[in-house]
């Protein structure tokens, strides 16, 4: 005779199909290669360099944007057009031998004098810094309209005012000025040696001689103070630009 059955039913304990696992990936993760075509695409038809930031927040959701933007960087590195990022974010340059080609249709921007060269370089290095300081690093007086023109590229900007006498008005550089001259960052512009080895200083250089570490940070230094609700105006209206040199 067959031993009785059990009347009860064993039960298997199975895991729970909607709980995913601890450290389990979400269940849709966008395609790498779409995502990849469209940050293309939106790169290709900015009309200014696009941040990290703002690519994520048009790319499918849970798209891996670092690995996008170094994927595409390799990708055009060596092609006619190459990605590259200027004041911390990113754009599609003319590869940079080939730039003759197009040369021709380049608008050419009006050509700053020596004065303004020399201006603005004072800025890059020495931010923040006021026109007296700049006139006493050149050796000449620096007349408003040097000042001005440059206010007007959109390369310099109006800081702060210095907690001094007077409380003159302090200046720095812009985003602008990075795009414009192809660099990342402020730190990136040209230390000594690179200077002497692209043939800016030439000869023996004193031994106490340095070129500033320049820093473009927004936020104002202990020796500023906010412009405030006034009119940006570069600084004495009155001086003349006669005696610069």
């Amino acid at each position: 005779m067959l031993p009785d059955m059990q009347d009860e039913e064993e039960t298997i304990d199975t895991p729970e199909a909607d709980e995913p696992e601890v450290g389990q990936e979400p269940d849709h993760v966008p395609d790498h290669g779409e995502a990849m075509r469209i940050a293309e695409a939106l790169l290709f038809a900015a009309a200014a360099p696009l941040s990290a930031e703002d690519l994520a927040g048009r790319l499918p959701e849970g798209a891996d944007v670092d690995r996008i933007l170094q994927d595409l960087s390799e990708l055009y590195a060596l092609r006619g057009v190459n990605l590259v990022r200027v004041a911390g974010k990113w754009t599609f340059r003319t590869a940079s031998d080939l730039s003759f080609v197009l040369a021709r249709d380049v608008v050419e921007q009006r050509r700053l004098s020596r004065a303004a060269m020399e201006t603005l370089a004072i800025i890059a290095y020495h931010q923040p810094v006021t026109r007296a300081e700049i006139e006493e690093i050149r050796g000449v007086a620096t007349s408003k309209g040097t000042v001005d023109t440059l206010l007007e590229t959109g390369w310099i900007r109006l800081r702060g005012r210095r907690k001094a006498p007077g409380r003159p008005v302090t200046y720095g550089t812009t985003s602008g000025f990075l795009e414009h001259f192809g660099l990342d960052a402020i730190e990136d512009l040209p230390g000594l040696e690179e200077l002497k080895g692209a043939g800016f200083i030439e000869g023996r250089v004193p031994s106490d001689f340095s070129v500033p570490v320049p820093s473009d940070a927004d936020a104002l230094r202990e020796d500023e103070d906010p412009l405030e609700d006034e009119p940006q105006q570069p600084l004495d209206m009155h001086r003349s630009e006669a005696g610069e040199e």
